[in-house]
């Protein structure tokens, strides 16, 4: 006879997330340069957690974006802060007509968002 557990019953250890999807509209270019556009002072640490990435990888696209002319590093001590360029245009020929400033500003974080990540 086998017992069930009750629903409510809390498990011994934690639930791990769930398995990232096989691919998603946005690529890791795409997160990397949101994640910057959040905080123009993030770490790289932060970003690759953020993206899902090794800091190595980040370190790639973030000059990938600089070399593109997306966006800027400058120095401020020992930290870094990005200065996006909002009115570069998308590098694929069926959206070249686009800037990125639009989606920055389609996945800019929402001030409900920010309250959430305050708390």
């Amino acid at each position: 006879m086998t017992t069930k557990t009750p629903a409510t019953e809390t498990t011994p250890y934690p639930i791990s997330p769930p398995p990232r999807p096989a691919w998603t509209f946005l690529t890791n270019h795409s997160h990397v340069l949101l994640a910057v556009n959040a905080n123009p002072r993030v770490l790289v640490n932060e970003i690759a957690a953020t993206v899902g990435i090794t800091p190595r990888a980040t370190l790639h696209i973030l000059a990938d974006l600089e070399k593109a002319g997306y966006l800027e590093r400058l120095r401020e001590g020992r930290r870094t802060r990005y200065v996006i360029q909002p009115r570069q245009h998308f590098r694929h020929p069926a959206t070249a007509h686009q800037g990125v400033d639009a989606f920055l500003t389609l996945f800019a974080p929402t001030e409900e968002h920010r309250r959430k990540e305050s708390s």
